[in-house]
Parts: structure tokens; sequence; C-alpha cells
């Protein structure tokens, strides 16, 4: 994953795009904080003009009407309640637009990755996928909920705040503006470049441990067979001790920040205090005005402050938010077609003059291979020999580099991607079972199916019997991965799957490499009686195993 990120700036910009069909709501949230915050201010300025005159009838300098002690009293109780329905109100509505839109974003990453598999996602570390899916983009929400509008809101609260203290001196606001600005911009950014880099690495380590505990607990029993508990636990803490390191910094970070904004709010506070008193003996300003502004001062760097206080955890919601990103805006290396191809029949497939590779490492070279109609065409050969690698080009899992690969006598690269899957069905050398019934993981290959179709589906695979001896049938749970199987157990599990797909097209990769001679010679039996309905590439390293072909060709190497 990236360790590096672009600024904050063009992050946010990109996340509020995101936003634009809930922007209603968030000007709601802003209008609704904005008086939230005024009303809190105006409860201390009030109170602090009771006690300034401490008659029945106040006079609030500055152009103010005088009002009875009695209608301000009952305009503190109604300011009150005010700020608490209206912060409530405006809370309501962010947290609603946050966790409206993790949703979104989380289905628009799943589409993403979708899109990118399998070529971009092969040998993506699994762990720090998941870091992404869930812990960067739940971070989000701090972006969604506390930081767009609170900009807006410190924005528009601090610019009315400088016209009222402006009102009793220009120089008063003109010292509110320089102090606002400070606590509000000049902190948040100077914490922000501090920290930015640090925060992309801490999410980069965290889900580097991610996937570093998956792998652990994936490779539990090689661990303990092996007698490397010791060293994984060492590796872990080292891991582990690495994240806290990082974590330290930004709260270092954070406690230089907090204690950066106290001291130019307690600053600022006795510059006001100690600039109206100078106004006051100079006669540019009345008594009322030194407490007034004072007061609007100390009272209304609320929403400024939390601005401030954003970019603690903003540097690490950046780098999730450029994480996430990242993923949204990477290129597939394989582009669908949309669309389908109208149910046209399949006639035959062929690799045509193909060459492909893995970066510098050449796989094929001007390799070419027919495949008629109704025929099973084996092949065979070493490992890294190209068979499995020539079986995705036909599913177009890549692109080739050269030459070309034909389906039905058309380009698999102008072939719509849905009529592809349903003219092709492909059983992989090892088969990934869901954490859910055996039925519902055969169904995998046609959805919808009806119990009927998916027993006929594992007769054909010779797991039915299997199944059957189990507890609960076709409802056993299989567990994460499949780990309650054997790997055959698994394997037929996947050729049942492709049966039950019912694609013309099927490819085999390894089909019966972890089964004995009885049930792999029950599956090549069930292979051969599809002759002449169903066309075939068996792939396997055993020439034992191309015995049901009618034609057989063999790999080597960098095949031509």
């Amino acid at each position: 994953m990236k360790t590096e990120r672009r600024s904050g700036a063009k992050i946010m910009g990109r996340l509020i795009v995101l936003a634009k069909p809930l922007l209603p709501i968030m000007a709601l949230a802003v209008v609704l904080g904005v008086f939230g915050y005024l009303c809190a201010v105006f409860l201390t300025i009030l109170a602090g003009g009771i006690l300034l005159h401490g008659i029945p009838e106040v006079s609030l300098t500055g152009g103010i009407p005088a009002l009875p002690v009695r209608t301000l009293c009952t305009g503190l109780a109604a300011l009150a309640v005010m700020r608490g329905v209206l912060h409530y109100a405006e809370q309501y509505c962010n947290h609603f637009i946050a966790f409206k839109l993790l949703a979104v974003i989380r289905h628009q990453v799943f589409a993403a990755l979708r899109k990118l598999c399998p070529a971009r996602l092969e040998g993506r570390d699994r762990g720090n996928l998941i870091s992404v899916i869930t812990a960067d983009i739940e971070l989000l929400e701090v972006f969604y909920a506390h930081t767009i509008s609170p900009i807006i809101i410190a924005v528009l609260t601090s610019l009315i705040m400088v016209l009222f203290i402006g009102w009793y001196h220009i120089y008063a606001g003109v010292l509110a503006l320089c102090a606002y600005l400070l606590v509000g911009a000049a902190i948040p950014l100077w914490n922000g470049r501090r920290g930015g880099e640090k925060g992309m690495r801490f999410r980069s380590e965290f889900g580097d441990l991610n996937s570093f505990v998956l792998d652990s607990l994936r490779g539990l029993n090689e661990t303990i067979q092996y007698g490397q508990g010791e060293d994984r636990k060492k590796q872990m803490t080292e891991r582990s001790e690495r994240l806290s390191g990082f974590q330290k910094e930004l709260s270092a970070l954070e406690g230089a920040q907090k204690s950066s904004t106290n001291l130019v709010i307690l600053g600022c506070s006795l510059g006001m205090l100690f600039l109206t008193l100078f106004l006051y003996g100079q006669g540019s300003m009345e008594a009322g005005g030194v407490l007034m502004s004072t007061l609007a001062m100390m009272g209304s760097f609320g929403p400024a402050a939390a601005l401030s206080s954003l970019s603690n955890n903003l540097n690490q919601t950046l780098a999730s938010g450029e994480r996430v990103l990242s993923i949204l805006e990477e290129e597939p290396m394989v582009k669908e077609i949309l669309g389908d191809a109208g149910g046209a029949a399949f006639t035959g497939a062929a690799a045509e003059h193909v060459s492909f590779g893995y970066g510098e490492e050449v796989i094929l070279a001007d390799y070419s291979l027919p495949v008629k109609s109704g025929r099973i065409v084996g092949i065979y050969g070493a490992s890294g020999s190209g068979k499995s690698t020539l079986l995705k080009l036909f599913m177009r899992f890549w692109d080739v580099d050269a030459g070309r690969v034909t389906i039905s006598g058309s380009d698999v690269r102008d072939t719509p991607a849905k009529h592809l899957r349903d003219m092709e069905s492909y059983v992989t050398q090892e088969t990934l079972l869901f954490h859910d019934s055996i039925a519902n993981n055969i169904a995998v290959g046609k959805p919808g199916a009806s119990m009927e179709e998916i027993i006929e589906a594992a007769k054909k695979a010779s797991v039915h019997d299997f199944i059957m001896t189990l507890p609960k049938g076709y409802g056993t749970e299989v567990g994460e991965l499949g780990d309650t199987l054997s790997g055959g157990e698994r394997q037929r599990i996947g050729i049942a799957r492709a049966f039950l797909h019912d694609a013309p097209f099927i490819l085999l990769d390894e089909p019966t490499s972890n089964l004995d001679a009885l049930n792999e010679g029950v599956i090549l039996k069930a292979l051969k009686e599809e002759r002449g309905q169903k066309t075939m590439i068996l792939v396997s390293h055993h020439r034992s195993t191309m015995n049901i072909a009618d034609e057989v060709f063999e790999m080597a190497e960098g095949s031509t």
C-alpha cells in the first residue's frame, strides 16, 4: 500500500465530492451549528451585561437598546435551551451524512475491488485490504461528521464575532480576526504538516500488522508443527512496538497542538483585555465595550478551537482517505466490456500466437492452442510452464501481450464480460469455500439453483455420498475457508460448482490433484461422460490424467 499521500486539501476535495448528494443536509447542519455556537457565545455576553450594570434597566453600549433584567434572564434561559437543541440537531445531521456516506463508500470500494480483481489484487496483502475496508473507511466518519461542517461553521461564526467585536472598535475586530486565524488555521496547518507523513505511516503499519496477524492465524498449524511460535511472537511484538512508536509520535504532536492552542487563546484573550483597556483610557471605547469585547473574545473560541483539535485526528483521517481513494482511483489491468452478446452459441476457442509475461518474466512466447467444440483438450507439463496462466488468459483475468485469445471466433477483449462468464466454468487448483453451508457453496456456480440441481451437480462431482454422511447433509457449515473439509473434498465441491454452472466451455486446472486414485477415476469418468456436450481444457502435471483427452499438448517453460 502507499506510504505517501497527496496534499490534505486535495484529499478533502475528493472526499467532499463524494458527499455531493447530501449537500442540502450539510447546509442545514452548518446553519444549525452557527446558530448553536452564537447561542453559547451570547449566553456569556448577556450575563456579563447584567453583571456590568447591576440595575433593573441595562444599557449595553454600542447602540444595543436597553432591556429589563427579567427579559435578559428569560433570554439567557432561552439561549441555553436553544443551544442544546441546535447542537443536537447539528450533530444528528452530521452523523446522518457520515454513516450514509460510509455505506456508499464501502459499496464503491467493493465495486472497485471487483473491477481490479484478479490481476491488480494478486499478491496484494489481504490484511491491508481488510484494514482499508474496515478501519480506514470507519475513520472517515471523523471527516464527514466532525470536519467539513465544523470548518464552515468556524469560518461563519468567527466572521460574525469579528463584526460584533469590531462594532465596539475596529482595532478590537482586527485583533479578534488575527486570533481566530491563529487558532483555527495557522495551528492546524502547522500541526498537519508535521504529522501528515506520520499519520500515513501509522495507517500503513496498522494494515501491515493486520496482514501479519491474518497470515499467522491461517498458518497456525504450520507454526506449531515447525516450532516457529516464538519467532512469530517476536515478530508480532516488534511490529506492535513499531506501531506504538508511531502512535506516541502522533500523541506528542497532539499534546503540542493542545498546548499551543491554549496558550494562544489565553494570550489573545488577555490581549483583547489590555487593548480595550488602552482604548478605554484613550476615550475610544466605553466601559461596557471593554467587558463585552473581552467576554465575546473569550467565549467565541469554541468553533476555531474545534478546528485546531481536528488536526490531531485529521492526520490519520486523511491518511485513511488517501488509502481509500487510491483504491477507488486505481485503474484495472483488464477493463471489462459491458453488455451481453445475446446468448451466441459456443463454437470453439483458441489461443493464437499468444505471448504473455508477469513483468520481465516471460511465461508464454508465440504460443498457439486450438480447442475444437465438444472435445477434451489435455495440457500437461511441469510446474511453471504456463498451464494455469493459459487458462487465466482464456478467462481474461489478464490480457495477452501479443497475439489473441478467442471464444467462438471473437477476441475475448471484445467479448462482454457477462457473456464470457456464461460461456466458461473455471475450476482452480485451490477451491475457496465460504463460511456457509455446503449447498450454498455449491450454489455459487448458479445463484438461485434448486436443491435438485445442486444434488445432481454434487453427484456428477462424486461428492454427494460424502455430503450425505455429514450430520446436516447439504446444510452442514464448512467453516471459514473450508477448513473443516479435506483438500479433496473441497476440490470436488469446486467441480460440482462447475457442473452446476453448466457452461459449454470448462477449464479445469489440476482438478484431481488432491484426490485419491478411486475418486480421481470417478471424476475423470464424469468428465468423460460430458464429452460432446461440453468442451474442456484439462490441465495436469500427471501424464496419466490425460487418458480421457481427445488431444494432448505438452507445455515446457516459456512455451512457444
